[in-house]
């Protein structure tokens, strides 16, 4: 099984980075294929909106996001990990995500509506971090996490989320939050 890791924080090596580390380990323990991108490594155009997408399922920007497709396409599970920015995902992240539009613009050549309820393609998972301690922190980066995995034919598997941890590597001084993500890595890697 491909797993694919994307790191949306543009900073490397930051918590939501540490704790996608522990889950890919764990995951690669379990003998997935792990291949891990940073978004802030890519020169990512944002969507244009302009439909030609629609015409072929293929977009027609070209930039790195055309490396980045068939990895989408190839790995039967993708964990997005990232900060909380102002309630959503960094800039570098979300612009990958806005581009996968492409793939739900193939989707719905390829399917029909009822079609389009049954995910055929694997699972996507999220995990994140915030500073703040606020209820509603992850409810909107969560919300878009579960189209962005339907624009890929992927179900939603859930995710990781802690709230209260900002200072650049952090997570280093809460073992017992390393272990929950070298956990949630195990249990993603064995598919239902």
């Amino acid at each position: 099984m491909q797993l694919l890791g994307i790191n949306g924080s543009p900073r490397k090596k930051g918590n939501s980075d540490l704790l996608l580390d522990q889950a890919l380990s764990a995951a690669s323990s379990q003998g997935s294929k792990v291949v891990l991108i940073h978004a802030c490594d890519l020169q990512i155009s944002g969507c244009r909106e302009c439909h030609e997408c629609t015409k072929t399922g293929e977009c027609v920007l070209q930039d790195d996001m055309q490396k980045i497709y068939p990895l989408l396409d190839s790995s039967q599970v993708i964990v997005l990990s990232t900060p909380v920015f102002f309630y959503g995902f960094p800039a570098q992240l979300k612009a990958l995500i806005d581009r996968a539009q492409a793939r739900w613009a193939g989707r719905q050549l390829k399917k029909t509506k009822e079609q389009r309820k049954i995910h055929q393609s694997g699972n996507g998972y999220l995990i994140a971090v915030g500073a703040t301690k606020g209820k509603n922190l992850f409810e909107g980066i969560e919300l878009t996490a579960k189209y962005f995995f339907d624009a890929l034919d992927k179900d939603y598997g859930g995710g990781l989320f802690f709230r209260g941890i900002e200072d650049h590597g952090a997570v280093l001084e809460k073992p017992e939050t390393l272990q929950q993500a070298f956990e949630f890595g195990n249990r993603i890697a064995k598919p239902d």
